[in-house]
């Protein structure tokens, strides 16, 4: 579909044979979203999301109820309500194990109570305004990092900030500072050639960077248990772990 994120935060590789027919419990979790949608009713609407709804990065979340009404228009756009409205409950809605209720090919998520977790669809306003934001944000690093196709994610663990972009020869650039460093300063590690790779059907994944006998390895969750922290640092010597750092996902 025209304008789907493709970024690697929203870009889920499916099993299909995993997916399954609704129940018809979870078709009235469907048909409850969908007749939102349909009538714009966002006073029902906004008990129905999972705050915070993540938006591609450099995008900012959607923190509350408040924020998510102002924003509403440019994620709900014509293309998205039309899609959303016009789905068929038995062709277009599927189970998928654990991670729960999936619109297509994942362009919108329910878990199974109803609640909406994500979205990822781009809107044309959203499309507009991350180029803007992409042009800032080059501009305020340092000057060894300016070179890229677009910004991934920024992982800060408790001694390490880490900032991953996208090359434009398709690789991924690990750029890291000491916790207390900004990012206009000079980075203490620089790793190119770096590769993202897909973990299951949820759109959890990792990117991992090679330095020599030392191995990087950055595993964003996207969806998992409560206890599951949103990313990892973990770094290998010779394919022997000697260090793990839990990460929270910095969204500025």
């Amino acid at each position: 579909m025209k304008n789907t994120l493709i970024s690697i935060l929203f870009v889920f590789i499916f099993n299909l044979s995993s997916a399954q027919k609704l129940k018809k419990e979870f078709q009235n979790v469907v048909i409850t979203f969908v007749d939102c949608i349909k009538n714009k009713n966002t006073e029902k609407l906004i008990t129905l999301i999972s705050f915070p709804l993540k938006r591609e990065y450099p995008l900012a979340e959607i923190k509350d109820e408040n924020e998510f009404i102002k924003r509403y228009d440019e994620i709900f756009d014509h293309s998205l309500t039309n899609e959303i409205s016009k789905s068929n409950l038995n062709k277009d809605w599927s189970a998928v194990g654990w991670r729960g209720l999936m619109l297509k090919n994942g362009i919108l998520w329910l878990d199974y109570e109803g609640k909406l977790i994500a979205v990822n669809y781009q809107s044309d306003i959203e499309r507009i305004k991350r180029i803007k934001l992409i042009e800032t944000d080059r501009k305020s690093i340092h000057k060894s990092l300016m070179k890229f196709k677009k910004p991934i994610s920024i992982l800060e663990t408790k001694k390490f900030r880490i900032r991953i972009d996208q090359l434009e020869n398709g690789f991924y650039r690990y750029a890291s500072w000491s916790i207390n460093s900004k990012m206009n300063e000079k980075p203490d590690l620089i790793i190119k050639k770096g590769k993202m790779i897909p973990e299951g059907s949820g759109g959890n994944h990792r990117f991992e960077f090679n330095n020599g006998n030392y191995r990087y390895v950055c595993s964003i969750n996207i969806i998992g248990k409560n206890e599951t922290p949103p990313a990892s640092l973990i770094l290998y010597k010779k394919e022997k772990e000697i260090l793990t750092q839990y990460a929270k996902i910095v969204r500025k």
